[in-house]
């Protein structure tokens, strides 16, 4: 069974069961400003799930695609795209638990033929605190099917990633209970952090096990929820059970709902049982393309082929919703997805236009399922090529003046600022091959080129004597929300876990924040909760933002936060958050930041944690989104 034969069974299975199916919805929601993408397959289902009726009935189900930008750093290992499908299946009020892990049991074993003595199932430990029992319930569904296949069943209860990674699985065991930070649902997180008014409960979420070895740098043992590479979660099944009434306080839905969603790439990927994404029959087709023209093999160019695959697909549904590359939002991303897909064409010795040899074989993947990409083939196939052939004019120049700027030994970030305004790269990009060629950058880089970005904007808001309107490369409004948030963050770890690190660098994409620091052990999901919390405390308080020039020595002396010593010239900026007796962040920095924290919150958004990890020997690496 193939990954559209999955798709087209999944789709059929509910249908039979009395599910209206639906169309897929466009990757950019034109009525909702609050996300650049549609990166669910729950998303354009909230304002039902939330009480609207569904115009098609109670049950649901659709294939939607999705794109998590966010992801785009992660793009080369075995699972991580930035596209993909969810299929899903809803229950308005009708069906609950037991149906709905039946159902998915019956499809997963009977129908994809899975062997289900791979399958792992998570669920909620509780909360008693909230009166929020422990989902025995969902655990006694999951039990009685497998110990009817004759497969051991047996419980752990696991608590936090952390405490997963310390315990690790005891033979036997199948069904593990994690807490509020894995399994349970609400549009902001944990039951702690869930908005008043929402609707929000447990889950419980599949995992394959390919039976890969442990890979210990993620923890001393592994367990469903490591991200090693062993395990794999291929579904969540949400079960909507709750509505938070006030802060601590929960209270029974009087119809609760299902929100189901599989990933199909990752299913595609169990029923090959293959850990590798990138061979299921939606992608691999493409790569043998990529195989073809560059006359590499995948084996020794993986990355940049599953980088080129990933991004091309993503790129095509982008062109496919009628998206086009631009320097904002959504064309910012399209277009950073096809310049990262040319660059990567680099190391395959691919050097000339190859888009128009790659999108006719996405299209082709798709004309059947999706009717849209067969109608728009030739209008895709052009809005791609045009990039491709305005940037590939560039590139050459561009990669050689960053071979002239790193024979000094340092590239600067006036360096990078001089590749994003005369060559058109995107900072990402050249901090990006900077690291693939091991070229050093400066360790204030990212402050030199805020200020150079800073010195154009003045030039730009004296000569239009109009207010700056953001940019490409770290200018706009996202970029600065993100760069504020940066130092949010590192004040809060500093109260967390103390001053006991030095910042190793940070970046920012539209996207998300990266912040390095030098550190010695792994920091907890308990104390990243907690960081966390502060960063949107300090947000809520909106307090005002703004910066003082001092003599260096006299910042330093002041208490400010100087990572980069004696690099800095002889007066600097000092970025202040807050004011008076409540001053949360004191930074040397060259900017730019948003005017007040509450700015990062705006359309409800969130501070979100969404990665922590090693980066290299001693240093960790957090990655967060504004959500």
């Amino acid at each position: 069974m193939n990954a559209q034969d999955i798709r087209n069974s999944y789709l059929e299975f509910f249908k039979e069961r009395g599910h209206a199916v639906v169309k897929r919805a466009p990757l950019v929601l034109k009525d909702d400003p609050s996300t650049l993408f549609t990166g669910s397959g729950m998303q354009p289902m909230i304002p039902y799930l939330l009480g609207e009726p569904h115009p098609e009935g109670v049950r649901i189900a659709d294939s939607q695609t999705c794109l998590r930008a966010q992801d785009i750093d992660d793009i080369g290992d075995n699972r991580h795209t930035t596209f993909f499908e969810m299929l899903g299946n809803w229950s308005m009020g009708d069906y609950f638990k037991e149906q709905q892990i039946e159902w998915m049991f019956e499809w997963l074993s009977e129908v994809v033929g899975l062997d289900m003595s791979r399958l792992y199932i998570t669920a909620f430990i509780g909360a008693p605190e909230y009166g929020i029992e422990k989902d025995t319930e969902a655990a006694a569904v999951w039990k009685r099917l497998f110990d009817a296949r004759g497969i051991s069943s047996e419980e752990a209860e696991i608590g936090s990633e952390e405490e997963g990674y310390a315990r690790g699985i005891k033979e036997g065991e199948r069904i593990f209970y994690y807490d509020g930070s894995k399994n349970w649902w609400s549009r902001n997180g944990k039951p702690e952090t869930t908005p008043v008014g929402d609707p929000c409960g447990p889950d419980s979420e599949m995992f394959y096990d390919f039976g890969t070895p442990h890979d210990p740098s993620f923890g001393e043992f592994c367990h469903p929820n490591c991200d090693c590479g062993r395990f794999m979660e291929i579904g969540n099944n949400v079960f909507m059970a709750y509505r938070k009434v006030a802060e601590g306080q929960f209270e029974p839905l009087e119809k609760p709902n299902i929100d189901h969603g599989s990933g199909l790439e990752r299913i595609a990927a169990a029923v090959i049982d293959s850990p590798d994404v990138f061979r299921i029959s939606l992608m691999w087709p493409i790569i043998e393309k990529l195989q073809k023209l560059s006359k590499k093999d995948y084996e020794t160019y993986t990355e940049s082929m599953r980088v080129i695959a990933d991004h091309l697909r993503a790129a095509t549904f982008l062109a496919v919703d009628g998206c086009v590359p631009a320097n904002k939002e959504q064309g910012y991303v399209m277009r950073r997805l096809l310049r990262r897909a040319i660059r990567f064409a680099f190391d395959l010795g691919i050097e000339q236009n190859f888009f128009e040899e790659i999108v006719p074989v996405i299209a082709d993947l798709y004309a059947s399922d999706y009717p849209e990409v067969a109608e728009n083939r030739d209008t895709i196939i052009a809005v791609l090529v045009k990039e491709e052939k305005v940037f590939r004019q560039t590139l050459r120049k561009g990669l050689q003046q960053l071979g002239k700027f790193a024979k000094d030994g340092l590239v600067t970030g006036n360096e990078l600022f001089t590749l994003y305004d005369t060559y058109g790269f995107p900072v990402e990009l050249s901090t990006e091959e900077a690291v693939k060629q091991g070229i050093t950058l400066s360790e204030n880089w990212r402050e030199e080129f805020d200020a150079k970005m800073e010195e154009q904007r003045n030039r730009s808001r004296t000569a239009t004597k109009g207010e700056f309107k953001g940019g490409l490369g770290g200018s706009d409004l996202i970029h600065l929300k993100y760069h504020t948030a940066t130092h949010l963050l590192q004040s809060a770890l500093r109260e967390v876990i103390g001053p006991v690190f030095q910042q190793h660098g940070s970046n920012i994409t539209e996207e998300r924040l990266r912040f390095d620091f030098n550190f010695d052990r792994k920091v907890t999901r308990e104390e990243l909760d907690k960081a966390e919390e502060l960063v949107n405390g300090w947000i809520a308080e909106d307090l005002p933002v703004g910066f003082t020039m001092y003599p260096t020595q006299e910042a330093l002396d002041m208490g400010a936060i100087g990572p980069f010593g004696e690099r800095y010239n002889e007066e600097v900026k000092v970025y202040q958050m807050g004011e008076g007796d409540h001053i949360v962040s004191l930074e040397i920095c060259g900017g730019p930041h948003v005017d007040h924290t509450g700015q990062l919150g705006e359309d409800g958004k969130k501070f979100k944690i969404t990665k922590e990890e090693a980066s290299s020997a001693g240093i960790r690496r957090i990655k967060a989104i504004l959500s």
